[in-house]
Order: structure tokens, then sequence, then C-alpha cells
């Protein structure tokens, strides 16, 4: 087995698992790369001396020979790495070096036995669905890949935005508004749910619509099915608002047309056999917890 390592820099108080997880892959005959930003920062910080391993620098490195990527992080860090492995179909495992990890549900104690699960493929690929943009019909520049949500927002902190509304062609709604957030089943336990959102089990075929601090007593979010064309025209007394793609933001002109579609692909997670979604929102996000019962 061949993996990838897409890490971030991290707290001190990480190094001695840094050097007990490096030693784990070594202890089980697991040959891996590492991000090349990483494997500095590592060398840097750790007694680990990573220079002779092999290194990526980007998603164009990640040959055919990668059985997975490994994601040492928070959610954020999740997020990057399937943004990277999209295209390429690598599933991603995330264990949790960040603070709340629901992307990355593997904590740093369970690594053992995460590692032992790989070796001997005891473990679960889950499909989940994502979301492509495309500005005045086109890809845009950078990235348009997003595994949570794509949110267009206001730019200055005065003016709310309005944002025209449009389910395949037809009118939903124009709402005034900070912004408003399209999320996957992924995302509906993210931004979507800070904003009231409801929870949706991962593999349903659905999208979220939820304004982002409305001026109305009337809108809610919307659930709608996945294969809908979400279409956003944005009025902004600023004439530029900001689009945001999971972990990344850009200005837009106000007049560019934001298109939200399902993505083609999917990005594989890697689940373990004590993964259990329903324990997890229990444990992560207190999901009802009743605290009468204590």
């Amino acid at each position: 087995m061949k993996i990838a390592i897409y890490g971030k820099n991290f707290d001190p108080s990480f190094n001695s698992y840094a050097e007990l997880f490096f030693n784990c892959l070594k202890r089980n005959g697991i040959d891996y790369i590492v991000y090349e930003e990483f494997a500095q920062f590592i060398y840097r910080s750790t007694n680990l001396k990573l220079r002779n391993k092999g290194q990526f620098k980007s998603r164009n490195d990640l040959n055919s020979d990668i059985d997975l990527v490994i994601s040492i992080g928070g959610d954020g860090t999740f997020l990057e790495s399937a943004a990277m492995v999209v295209e390429s179909g690598i599933p991603v495992l995330g264990i949790n070096s960040g603070r709340l990890g629901f992307l990355a549900a593997v904590a740093r104690e369970k690594t053992e036995e995460a590692v032992k699960a790989l070796v001997n493929s005891d473990f679960d690929i889950e499909k989940r669905s994502a979301l492509e943009m495309f500005v005045d019909g086109k890809k845009p520049d950078f990235s348009s890949f997003a595994l949570n949500e794509i949110t267009v927002f206001k730019k200055d902190y005065s003016s709310m935005i309005t944002v025209n509304t449009f389910l395949n062609e037809e009118f939903l709604n124009s709402y005034w508004s900070d912004g408003l957030l399209v999320s996957t089943p992924t995302g509906s336990t993210a931004y979507s749910l800070s904003v009231g959102g409801p929870i949706i089990l991962p593999g349903t075929e659905n999208l979220i619509i939820s304004p982002i601090a409305p001026h109305s007593l009337t809108v809610r979010p919307i659930v709608v099915p996945d294969h809908f064309t979400v279409k956003l025209d944005v009025e902004t007394r600023s004439n530029e608002f900001m689009v945001s793609l999971d972990h990344k933001s850009y200005v837009m002109s106000a007049g560019q047309e934001i298109r939200i579609n399902k993505a083609e692909q999917y990005v594989k997670v890697v689940r373990l056999p004590d993964f259990d979604f329903f324990s997890t929102l229990r444990n992560k996000l207190m999901w009802g917890i009743d605290q009468r019962n204590k």
C-alpha cells in the first residue's frame, strides 16, 4: 500500500503524535509520500527526518500508484485534501488534530487501529456528492469544486445584498440578506447548520439553499433535489460581492451569473468499521443531548 499524506502546520503539543504516526506507518510497512510544505514543517519541528521520502506539491503529482490520501488536521484540512483528489478519485481518510473533526473523524488515539485497518483492507468507501460552480456559463479560473457548500455573501459590512435565486430557470425567491449558501448533505453539518439548515444524511440526493441573516420573518432554508441547477444573480450597492467554495473566497462583480450544479465526480471518504454517523452527531455536535437526563 502507498499513501499520500497531506497536512498543515500544527501546534508544538502535536509533535509527539506526528512521530507516533510516522513510526506507525513504518512498523506496518506502508510506503508514503508527503505534501512538500508539510514535510518541511515536520523536519523543522520534530525529530523526524523526512527529506529522503517522496514528496508532492500538487494534485498533478499524485500518480495512479497512490491508494489513498491521509489528511492530518481538522475539517478545513480535510476539505483541502478532498479538492486535491476529487478528479483522480483517490479515497481520503481524515485524522483529527483540530477541534471538531466531523469530517476528519479518526481520533489521534485511534491511529494504530486505523493504520491496521488500512493494511487489512478493513474499511468502507463512502461516496460524497460535491458541487461545481460556473460563472457566466464558464468554469472560472480558480477551482470550481466544493464538498461542503458554495456561498455568496456581501463584500462590505454595511449593506445587505439581494440574491435572486432560480431553480432550473424557474424563479424561487429574492433573498435580501447578508448572503446565501448552497450546501451538500456533507455540508449540512457545517455552515448550513449554523444558519438554521437541516441535517441531511450522507448519500441523500438533495441540496440545501439557506439564506444568511435574511431581513424577513418568512424566509427559511429549503431542500431541493440535487439534479436541479441553482442560478444566482446578485444585486449589491458596492458592485462587488464574494463567493466562497468551502475554504477559499473570491471577489466577483455584480452582474456575473453564478450557476451551481452537482459535480459529476464524487469524493471518496474512507470509513473505518467503528464509524457511525449518528454517534458522530451525538459526540461532536451534542445532537439530541438532553441536559435534564444528566
